[in-house]
Formats: structure tokens, sequence, C-alpha cells
């Protein structure tokens, strides 16, 4: 979770013609720990470097979900690149 200002950062979703928001994240890849991902999730999803801080929830659901406290150390904020940008005919 990036809070900066006051603010939480959070991805604007669209499914099934409705718009909600998630937090920052996704899977853990093969050889990553979840804060290697959380930052890779990051630059992907955001276009930003962050330190990760601590993991203040770890929940059981379709799987472990971590969240964590992390901090902008790089780049811009809405600028990521990831498959979610990317694809022209999202619906995710």
């Amino acid at each position: 979770m990036l809070v900066e200002n006051n603010k939480v950062g959070l991805i604007k979703r669209f499914r099934n013609g409705s718009i909600y928001y998630v937090f920052p994240g996704g899977g853990i890849e093969e050889g990553e720990n979840p804060e290697t991902g959380a930052k890779r999730e990051a630059f992907e999803e955001l276009g930003v470097k962050v330190n990760v801080n601590e993991c203040f929830a770890k929940v059981e659901f379709n799987g472990t979900q971590y969240f964590f406290l992390a901090e902008i150390i790089e780049g811009t904020f809405g600028t990521g690149q990831g498959e979610e940008y990317t694809y022209e005919n999202r619906d995710i």
C-alpha cells in the first residue's frame, strides 16, 4: 500500500461494465519472495520503484495475499507499463 500526503494509491479497473479500484499487486513469480514481487508489481503497474517496509497483513483468500506498506523512491506514479495498460481490449 502506497500512502503519500494522506492519500492511498489505487488502480482503476473496468470489468463487465463496472468500474472499481484495487490495491496494486499481483502474483509472485518463480524465484521471487513476496517483497520482491511487490517491488516488481509496483514498477509494472505504477511506474515507480519502492522500498517495501512492513507486512501489515497476510490474508488467506485464493492463496496467500501479502499487504505491505511501501514508499516511492524513484519514478512517476501512474506511468506503469504492465500488461493491464498495454493490452488494448482489456476488461480487467
